[in-house]
């Protein structure tokens, strides 16, 4: 079967994508089992994410796309595949890889255990990981508490709270802003290693999370950069967050004309004008390679560092001088 990429319609809003396949899909008449077969081979994309849920409720404007070949899930993206560094009783760090998300949304909660495996989120992953890990049901196991998140496509570490006790200390020590937090991302071009300030709000008048001039108003957001290493018409660069505000490296590093390679939404300049990447990234070339915190029980000092994904060093390989 083929179709071609298609928005979803108004009358198509809010019908599963089952539903809405099928029709699209009325010349070859396929049976609803037909359908539910190319969803769950992974053969369909809503935006830039495979969807293997039949019962995914579409909204208007949303992308679907039917490919030719199955996309395969990442080793990585299961239980057995995900990296833990750390785990006790209070905290658990692991490394999450790119083109997942880290929690699920708030529509999804009420999902059966059976419909979250079909789309797992970091979360999912790491509480499945640490069940079989300490060989208990997975009911048993008290569930994790959010202090921080990373975006979809971006990998790198990240910690949960498994205790009241944890989710307080870690949240304290977030909000003060001592939680060691630098991440790796390559640009295009040169930005000089600086110190970025600004006021972030959610729509900086082009329906995109940004930087306000307005006296008292929007977040500060502080975003410390040192450059890494230069690639020729790239930047490797070393970003240390001393605020965590939403998309707050990305936001800036395109504020300042060197957006993220990889970014299909930090790519514009206010004016709509778009800044070319030709590096030919698949993701958001963005990692976050340092976590480190006071653990909220024994008060220890704890650090982790994780290299740079295959893909991403791939990239970034392929963009050094004398290999283009």
């Amino acid at each position: 079967m083929t179709l071609h990429p298609f928005t979803v319609a108004i009358p198509e809003a809010g019908h599963t994508l089952a539903k809405v396949l099928r029709s699209r899909l009325h010349e070859t008449q396929p049976s609803w089992a037909d359908v539910r077969k190319l969803i769950e081979a992974r053969r369909v994309k809503v935006g830039d994410s495979v969807c293997t849920d039949s019962a995914r409720r579409l909204s208007e404007g949303e992308l679907v796309t039917l490919l030719d070949k199955p996309v395969h899930r990442p080793k990585t993206a299961t239980p057995e595949g995900l990296v833990i560094r750390h785990l006790d009783d209070h905290v658990v760090v692991v490394e999450k890889p790119a083109g997942i998300n880290t929690v699920r949304h708030p529509s999804e909660l009420e999902w059966s255990e059976e419909r979250r495996a079909l789309v797992p989120t970091l979360q999912d992953l790491t509480q499945w990981a640490i069940a079989k890990q300490m060989h208990r049901p997975l009911r048993s196991v008290p569930p994790l508490r959010i202090v921080h998140r990373l975006d979809k496509e971006t990998s790198g570490l990240l910690c949960f709270a498994r205790s009241p006790l944890a989710e307080r200390g870690l949240g304290m020590q977030f909000r003060k802003h001592t939680v060691v937090r630098r991440y790796l991302t390559l640009v295009s071009g040169f930005l000089p290693p600086q110190t970025i300030r600004s006021m972030l709000v959610r729509d900086r008048g082009d329906g995109r999370r940004g930087s306000t001039r307005l006296a008292n108003t929007g977040k500060e957001a502080v975003t410390h950069v040192s450059v890494e290493k230069r690639l020729g018409r790239f930047t490797l660069l070393s970003c240390r967050l001393e605020t965590g505000r939403t998309h707050q490296i990305r936001i800036h590093l395109s504020e300042a004309g060197h957006p993220v390679c990889g970014d299909k939404v930090y790519h514009r300049k206010l004016d709509g004008t778009e800044i070319p990447d030709s590096s030919g990234a698949p993701r958001l070339c963005l990692h976050a390679t340092e976590l480190g915190f006071e653990h909220p029980a024994s008060e220890e000092k704890l650090q982790w560092a994780m290299p740079l994904p295959a893909d991403m060093a791939k990239v970034i390989k392929s963009l050094e001088p004398g290999t283009q």
